[in-house]
């Protein structure tokens, strides 16, 4: 087999007005946070996902220490979510002192399980934090009847999965409040960003508040308090709004592959593909695969020999639980085991049949070496 040039996970598909809208803001001097590009985005994208506010940041992280703030979490309370995790879920929270409660996966959808949430409920408990992980939405319903009864927040972490939907609604419109990132290799990009998409006004202002250094907008050199300067630049959100217009293509891209890559994977003994749930709308922002026990190899005999052949992947993340800063001691064993078998394979909006081909050819050739 011939190697092919070398396939990265993700790149940015930069083929529409980004950079008719970048050289916008630099001929007219508009290139930081002010200008009209930051509050375009931030309106279409919040009303792409159902929700009257959006709040567009520096990055995702940012976006939900900055959530966090608003709500004024603080040492002695508690935020649950998912091990299973990026880990600037839980860093986000930690930043203003609280304390990130983990639970454990469900195998089927590899999300947050939702009948462990209701026992790690205590009452310091102030939201339930679910993570749509790699494109596919996490079991809302459940979670939002928690969350009420318990009169705690429901958030969304989504930055993996813009345009993905549970029972035919969109995340981000699922919860109190939910943020997104559009890191480079996001379904779509400003580079760095994020957002955070609300109804609660109240919730909205205080973030806008503290995001632009505690001011207020008819006396900008108040300061009230202390708080941050997170805020996205208008050239961030000018290549944002690009990426924006043309989401559904880029989504269809991520779908596209997605199918490819299950007809040419389909069958081979060894591999457990991406799911997706009846209820469910992946956008697969990373096409996953399990490595089990039976296909020969470990997960990262794999990625050794996809390396040598030219074709990058990623691990899964390492649970959040296990890591230094964070280790509880807990056993969270689904978490644990998706981590130690999960590869993401290349799944940018770039990648071409005949790329997933080579990728797929190359994968069955392995098997049971």
């Amino acid at each position: 087999m011939v190697n092919h040039a070398f396939i990265p996970v993700a790149e940015p598909l930069l083929a529409g007005n980004e950079l008719k809208y970048v050289t916008d803001c630099i001929t007219t001097g508009w290139i930081s946070s002010l200008g009209k590009y930051v509050k375009d985005f931030e309106s279409q994208f919040a009303a792409y996902c159902g929700r009257r506010y959006g709040i567009a940041t520096a990055n995702g992280t940012v976006a939900i220490h900055l959530l966090a703030a608003s709500l004024n979490l603080g040492p002695g309370d508690e935020v649950i979510m998912p091990s299973l995790t990026y880990v600037a879920t839980a860093s986000g929270i930690r930043y203003t002192g609280a304390t990130p409660v983990f639970v454990d996966s469900e195998q089927e959808t590899w999300n947050i399980d939702p009948q462990l949430v209701e026992a790690a409920i205590t009452p310091r408990t102030k939201a339930i934090f679910a993570v749509h992980l790699y494109g596919h939405p996490a079991e809302m319903d459940s979670l939002r009847q928690m969350a009420e009864a318990h009169k705690i927040w429901l958030w969304e972490d989504a930055a993996e999965a813009h345009g993905a939907c549970y029972k035919g609604q969109r995340v981000g419109g699922l919860s109190d409040a939910a943020i997104f990132s559009f890191y480079g290799n996001k379904i779509i990009t400003s580079g760095e960003g994020g957002i955070i998409v609300t109804d609660d006004e109240a919730l909205a202002q205080r973030a806008f508040f503290l995001e632009n250094q505690g001011r207020y907008q008819e006396n900008p050199y108040w300061h009230p308090e202390i708080a941050f300067n997170y805020r996205m630049t208008n050239i961030q959100a000018a290549i944002g709004l690009a990426q924006f217009e043309r989401i559904e293509e880029l989504l269809a891209l991520r779908r596209r592959n997605a199918e490819h890559y299950r007809r040419r994977l389909a069958g081979i003994p060894g591999l457990t593909l991406t799911p997706e749930a009846p209820w469910a709308h992946n956008v697969y922002w990373m096409y996953s695969v399990l490595i089990e026990d039976d296909f020969g190899l470990n997960r990262d005999e794999v990625r050794n020999r996809l390396r040598a052949a030219n074709i990058d992947s990623r691990p899964f993340f390492y649970p959040v639980h296990t890591l230094p800063m964070y280790n509880t001691g807990q056993s969270l064993p689904v978490a644990e085991a998706l981590a130690n078998k999960g590869l993401n394979l290349p799944s940018g909006a770039t990648l071409t049949p005949e790329q997933i081909d080579y990728i797929c050819d190359t994968l069955a050739s392995l098997q049971g070496v």
